[in-house]
């Protein structure tokens, strides 16, 4: 193809973010139509926030989900306002939001989810969204009742769909059955106030002293 769609910056230094020389050369993409837009993936609120100042910010990617509310006090807004599309990443924390683990559940060596639980190899939020497993698995299990008849995952995917200004949401899948249960979240009807409210009273409770103030 001549003309790349969407370049995104995944998660550079946080310096990069306020680095005016970066945004010049991908808006001299632009112009010589190498790309049509591009945009970029970050770890933290303060990240997308600086990356927004840049006029040419088509996209920002970032972890959102059940677990990781934060991006919708300022990030979600601020990039309405700029007109650039939300696209989440890591919606089911790392699993966690399927509900299919317990305290014994464990991971092959190779797996992040193993490996990288306190931050050893890349940013920890990147690992069950920085929530410690046990606490996650505690707290998913509080979802996957609210969630009530419908699939865990797929309530927690409808979750962020529903959330104002996201574009697309980025769920991984291993096998077909996994694929056809992510589809499954935009036949969900949107989540009743009594159910919203609910996840925000599990996040309270169990995950927001974990992860707010960190990312």
């Amino acid at each position: 193809m001549d003309t790349l769609d969407l370049v995104q910056l995944h998660c550079p230094p946080t310096a990069v973010y306020s680095d005016q020389r970066v945004y010049d050369v991908l808006d001299s993409f632009v112009e010589d139509g190498a790309i049509a837009a591009y945009g970029v993936s970050v770890e933290t609120v303060a990240e997308g926030l600086t990356a927004l100042e840049h006029p040419g910010v088509q996209t920002i990617q970032v972890i959102l989900n059940v677990f990781r509310r934060k991006p919708l006090e300022e990030l979600l807004p601020a990039a309405q306002k700029a007109q650039a599309g939300i696209l989440a990443r890591v919606p089911l924390a790392s699993g966690l939001l399927t509900g299919k683990y317990d305290e014994s559940t464990e991971f092959p060596a190779d797996d992040h989810r193993n490996f990288n639980r306190h931050g050893e190899a890349f940013d920890v939020g990147e690992t069950f969204s920085g929530v410690p497993f046990e606490v996650g698995v505690r707290a998913a299990r509080e979802v996957a009742t609210i969630a009530g008849d419908a699939p865990t995952a797929a309530f927690a995917l409808r979750w962020v769909i529903d959330q104002p200004g996201v574009t697309a949401v980025i769920p991984g899948a291993r096998t077909v059955a996994q694929v056809r249960g992510n589809i499954a979240a935009a036949d969900l009807p949107s989540l009743t106030d009594s159910q919203l409210a609910d996840l925000e009273r599990v996040y309270d409770e169990h995950v927001r002293a974990h992860v707010h103030d960190r990312w």
